[in-house]
C-alpha cells in the first residue's frame, strides 16, 4: 500500500529505494519561497544506521507491515539461539547476528519479542526487566552503602553492569535491559 508524506508517523516502516526504513521523526516544512518538503530521520531496518533525508511534499512510498511476536527463549547451542512460539509450539533457531545485543539479557524460559517487517525478521527485543545472578564481582568492604560508589559485576548471561558496592557473588539483581542499569536486588 502506498502512503504519502502527509501520512508519515513516527514508527511507521516504509521502503525507500527498495530498502526498508523506520521513521524516527519527521517535520513538514513550508518555506516562504518554493514548494513544501518533509525533513525526516529514518533508521535502516537491516543495518540500524540513522539517515537524515528530505522529500518533496506529496511524494509516495510503499508501506511495510510491522509485526511483533512473543516467543519463549529456550537455549543457545553456541552458534544459534532457539525460540518457541508458546501458542503453536513451533521452534525457530536464530543466528547470533540476528539476536545481537539482546543475547546478553536472554535467560532460558524468558519471553522475548521478535520484530518482523513484512515476512523478514529484523530483530529480537529482550524483556524490559530481567532478574540475573551475579557470577563475578569484586568483594565489597565494610561500611559500603547504597549511596557509595559502584563497581562492575558479571551476570550469569555474561553481561557486565555497574552495581553498588554492597552487591556480592550469588546475589540476584533486577536489571533494566534498555540501558543496562541496576534497579534492585531481587
Amino acid at each position: 500500500m502506498a502512503i504519502s508524506t502527509a501520512d508519515f508517523k513516527n514508527g511507521k516502516a516504509i521502503l525507500i529505494d527498495g530498502k526498508p526504513y523506520v521513521i524516527i521523526e519527521f517535520q513538514h516544512v513550508k518555506p516562504g519561497k518554493g514548494g513544501a518538503f518533509v525533513r525526516t530521520k529514518v533508521r535502516d531496518i537491516r543495518t540500524g544506521r540513522v539517515n537524515d533525508l528530505t522529500f518533496r511534499s506529496g511524494e509516495k512510498f510503499e508501506e511495510i507491515r510491522m509485526e511483533q511476536k512473543e516467543m519463549q527463549y529456550l537455549y543457545s547451542d553456541g552458534s544459534e539461539y532457539h525460540f518457541m512460539d508458546t501458542v503453536s509450539y513451533e521452534q525457530i533457531a536464530l543466528g547470533a547476528e540476528v539476536v545481537g545485543e539482546a543475547a546478553r539479557w536472554l535467560k532460558e524460559n524468558d519471553t522475548a519479542t521478535l520484530h518482523y517487517a513484512g515476512e523478514e525478521l529484523i530483530g529480537v527485543e529482550p524483556p524490559m526487566f530481567v532478574e540475573l545472578e551475579v557470577t563475578e564481582t569484586e568483594p565489597g568492604f565494610k561500611g559500603d552503602t547504597v549511596q557509595g560508589g559502584s563497581k562492575s559485576a558479571t551476570l550469569e548471561t555474561g553481561a557486565i553492569v555497574q552495581v553498588p558496592m554492597f552487591v556480592t557473588n550469588g546475589d540476584v539483581l533486577k536489571i533494566d535491559t534498555r540501558d543496562a542499569r541496576y534497579i534492585t536486588r531481587a
